[in-house]
């Protein structure tokens, strides 16, 4: 090959990251913490290991699985506190989850000492770790624990043969808060319960209330009752119903997409075969993949395979650590390397590129859209560092104009023809902003960009800095009495980068939060001079009403709650002291409207905290 061909990149690394949880031997500790509190009869049990501490739940529950007061058994999270507000969707939608897994869960956070044991232990990692519904209750446990970071430790999940356990929302949320790499889930290739979730309750619930009692035996449970009903015929009733439903999700039928169940898949999924294993964590690659992967095989053979594969995880783990330790690794970045590394990883996967094409394309779409987001992030990159030059030039007008009335009153009094420079930097930066809040909106781009601290420091100084000319300019043009606050004035990219940020200072709970010292920078709501606009306007109402003799508690009121909010900034010091300048609007107002109370109301300056510092300008 010539050095100036171009080269190809692989297709992805997921062998390569089968391989590597494979020969750690964590999923075998995993499954060994499994089989151990299967031969118990308990709810949960933590123990400690070289400094990790492995949390395991059991498998087996026919009532928890079979959930009949839904369509699919899902449950909106928003109906209980356990979960905080951020597990929701970007459209503030709450998340759904399988009611069965979520009531067990909640059992044991309130009805033992899980809380108190987890808090006790002393290794610096927890593994979440489950086999079947016990898998679901480590997923619900994990994301329990990363939301409420009640201690500074490493979390992470690793599950066997789990039903899923949210919806498309749950997902979101966790991509957007970077945790979808806490999550691996390991399927085998016939295991019917990864699937079972996506056909309906009422379908399925009859066969698994036989087949359930039946696996738990086997994994020892030997408190759970077995059924008379025939195992083999419940596990055909049960394969053809799941199937029904995978195809119709595999296939993209459009006519059935409004009885689809909710449940998507999130994090990393590992599908293990006899020829090895691979992991994916493309969502849609995933919930196809759970169909195609079950391909290949006589039904009446693989309905007895499903039911068993399910609890051979055991055999499982020795196939795929052969298989996978023993393979010579390929590195061929030859023109076709990106088919080349579909077709070794759906030979991993016991699925065989050439008699799937479906699944090939699955993959392949998967690998093109990491791809073209790749694409767009370095574009962004390359855009947010020429952004720059224009946030400088916003930065130096801002300092010019520090001596006078500021940067707001100068850019607003300009009239019809403002500073060309700098209004071209702000039109500039509103072009670059607006594409980037639409890319990620219409998922463009990669599911935690919005958590990405680079991207909400750099997006929350932009709004920090340049939304108050964007207010200026408003109230610079504006054809009637709008505020700038109304519904459907705000640009949507200032609302949503603020979004990202109140976002991300969730996540930041329990973190020490220090008190400034010294007064912002940049006042740190963006929106502040749209307050003190419409402060402005009350207070000509107010005026108007005390020299017509008119009632004027209504406008009081208002008047008094933005006096409320300056002094709330200017304690926390969070406001500029540029908003103090002799020939700024706020001082305008504050004039006004300090003489206007002390007439209403002679008591009211000592009553002011305001006042005071105003009094004694304390800002300086």
């Amino acid at each position: 090959m010539g050095f100036d061909q171009q080269i190809t990149p692989r297709f992805s690394d997921g062998q390569e990251l089968a391989t590597l949880i494979t020969s750690c031997g964590i999923l075998h500790k995993c499954w060994e913490e499994i089989r151990n509190v299967c031969r118990n009869d308990v709810e949960f049990f933590l123990k400690e290991d070289e400094g990790v501490a492995y949390a395991t739940f059991p498998s087996f529950s026919t009532e928890d699985f079979v959930v009949t007061d839904s369509k699919y058994g899902e449950y909106s999270i928003q109906n209980e506190k356990i979960f905080s507000v951020s597990l929701k969707g970007d459209d503030d939608k709450p998340a759904l989850v399988h009611k069965g897994a979520f009531n067990r869960f909640v059992r044991i956070l309130e009805s033992s000492d899980f809380k108190n044991k987890i808090q006790g232990l002393r290794s610096q990692a927890i593994i979440f770790t489950g086999h079947s519904m016990g898998g679901a209750v480590a997923t619900l446990a994990t994301l329990w624990f990363l939301q409420k970071k009640a201690r500074n430790l490493s979390y992470f999940c690793i599950t066997f043969g789990s039903p899923l356990v949210g919806n498309s929302v749950l997902g979101e949320a966790i991509g957007r808060e970077d945790w979808t790499g806490k999550f691996c889930h390991v399927v085998s290739k016939y295991d019917i319960v990864p699937r079972m979730l996506l056909a309906p309750v009422e379908s399925i619930a009859k066969p698994l209330n036989a087949i359930v009692p039946h696996w738990g035996s086997i994994m020892g449970i030997n408190h759970v009752a077995v059924t008379h009903l025939s195992i083999p015929e419940a596990c055909q009733t049960l394969l053809e119903k799941v199937l029904q439903y995978t195809s119709t999700i595999a296939n993209n039928y459009q006519r059935e997409s409004g009885l689809r169940s909710p449940y998507r898949p999130f994090g990393t999924y590992m599908f293990c075969s006899t020829q090895g294993a691979a992991c994916i964590d493309d969502s849609e690659a995933v919930l196809k993949m759970l169909h195609f992967t079950m391909q290949g095989m006589p039904f009446d053979q693989l309905a007895g395979t499903c039911a068993s594969d399910h609890i051979g995880y055991s055999h499982v783990l020795e196939v795929i650590t052969k298989s996978l330790l023993n393979a010579m690794s390929i590195a061929n970045f030859a023109a076709d390397s990106f088919e080349m590394g579909i077709a070794l990883e759906l030979e991993a996967m016991g699925v065989g590129a050439q008699g799937n094409t479906h699944a090939s394309l699955a993959l392949g779409k998967a690998g093109e859209t990491k791809k073209a987001q790749d694409m767009k992030i370095e574009k962004l990159n390359i855009n947010l560092s020429k952004s720059q030059s224009y946030m400088a030039e916003v930065e130096w007008y801002k300092g010019r104009c520090k001596k006078s009335s500021g940067y707001y009153n100068s850019f607003k009094q300009q009239g019809e023809k403002p500073e060309f420079h700098v209004n071209l930097a702000r039109i500039k930066l509103e072009t670059f902003w607006d594409e980037i809040v639409e890319m990620e909106e219409k998922h463009e781009l990669p599911s935690d960009f919005r958590c990405q601290n680079k991207w909400i420091n750099a997006g929350t100084a932009y709004r920090r800095l340049v939304e108050p000319l964007d207010i200026a300019h408003y109230y610079r043009t504006r054809k009637d009495n709008k505020s700038y606050l109304a519904d459907g004035v705000r640009p949507h990219r200032h609302t949503g980068l603020e979004k990202w940020m109140k976002e991300k200072e969730q996540t930041r709970v329990g973190r020490d939060k220090k008190d400034r010292t010294k007064f912002a920078s940049l006042t740190l709501d963006s929106c502040f001079w749209a307050h003190l606009e419409d402060a402005c306007q009350e207070l000509k109402c107010l005026q108007q009403a005390q020299d017509q003799h008119q009632g004027i508690n209504a406008l009081l009121q208002e008047s008094q709650e933005f006096e409320n909010y300056i002094w709330g900034m200017i304690r926390d010091k969070s406001i500029s002291v540029e908003v103090f300048g002799e020939q700024s609007i706020f001082m305008s107002w504050w004039e006004q409207y300090s003489n206007l109370r002390q007439l209403q109301s002679p008591q009211w300056k000592s009553s002011s905290p305001l006042f005071n510092f105003m009094s004694n300008k304390s800002w300086k």
